[in-house]
């Protein structure tokens, strides 16, 4: 978990240009399966259930999300946090056919957002198939392009599908990584693919990295307050690793009039971790 977290601050500043792109793929398949969340179907099946069932659903608390903000470790870390946020969807089974995901990029540094060429994600659940029309459409916009290698061991996108194949009917998914890019041109892209209630908005990003609990608690209770306000620029570098994605999301939700509400706001010191140097996980819904 920390490792590679470290490793997302070393790409934010790499700038790939130059470089070959891997060739166009139809599969993209599972880089960290066995890593972040179990391998084996029934086991992941089961791992993903008890974290459903642990999760609180608060009757004020919307429920029919347009957007949600989830965390992307390790299954034992936030997957008790990212579930409070997938319980939300129960209702849209049936509604949400499109997902649009967006994260960071941990692994490679590159300027603009990177979409795949892959015509399916894979996971031990099965494939995911990719709305390739939607994907043609946000590449008409100047700061996306096609980036497959961003794609290849990236986690933060990668983590959601389980849940998502598990609390979700039939959908298809549009995967896109934020590189070196604004806030408002991610919330441009976001407001490209925004459609109506048959489109989920999916952003992935943990918070705080490698604090002490105390202090880790009051970084992301800030970042909450800022969220909550759909105010991005509170938000600062060192608060939340899909910081970019999160900004973006936040603009477009003020223009479209959402509101925010917390769902759930924990760490890996009250998961599965030590309390000495954490990391903070944040679910919020927005609707």
């Amino acid at each position: 978990m920390h490792a590679v977290a470290r490793l997302s601050r070393q790409a934010a500043c790499q700038d790939p240009a130059g470089e070959q792109n891997l060739p166009t793929m139809s599969v993209r398949p599972a880089a960290v399966a066995g890593l972040f969340y179990p391998d084996e179907p029934q086991e992941l099946r089961s791992m993903i259930a008890t974290c459903l069932h642990g999760a609180v659903v608060q009757t004020t608390q919307p429920l029919v999300p347009k957007a949600l903000i989830v965390p992307h470790a390790g299954y034992v870390y936030s997957g008790p946090v990212a579930a409070s946020a997938y319980a939300r969807l129960a209702p849209l089974r049936e509604r949400v056919r499109r997902v649009v995901l967006l994260g960071p990029a941990h692994r490679v540094g590159f300027h603009g957002i990177a979409a795949s060429s892959a015509d399916t994600f894979e996971t031990p659940l099965g494939r995911v198939e990719i709305d390739r029309a939607a994907v043609s459409h946000a590449l008409t916009l100047p700061r996306v392009r096609v980036f497959d290698r961003a794609h290849t061991d990236e986690h933060s996108l990668e983590v959601q599908l389980p849940f998502l194949q598990t609390v979700l009917g039939e959908f298809r998914l549009i995967p896109l990584l934020v590189g070196d890019a604004t806030p408002d041109e991610v919330a441009d892209v976001i407001e490209a693919l925004w459609n109506g209630d048959e489109t989920l908005l999916l952003v992935s990003s943990d918070l705080s990295h490698y604090l002490s609990y105390e202090m880790a608690r009051r970084i992301d209770r800030e970042t909450t307050g800022a969220i909550e306000r759909l105010a991005p620029e509170e938000i600062g570098y060192d608060q939340a690793c899909g910081r970019l994605p999160v900004q973006g999301l936040l603009l477009a939700a003020r223009r479209h009039g959402l509101h925010v509400t917390t769902l759930d706001l924990r760490n890996s010191g009250d998961t599965a971790g030590p309390r000495d140097s954490v990391v903070g996980y944040g679910a919020y819904a927005l609707g």
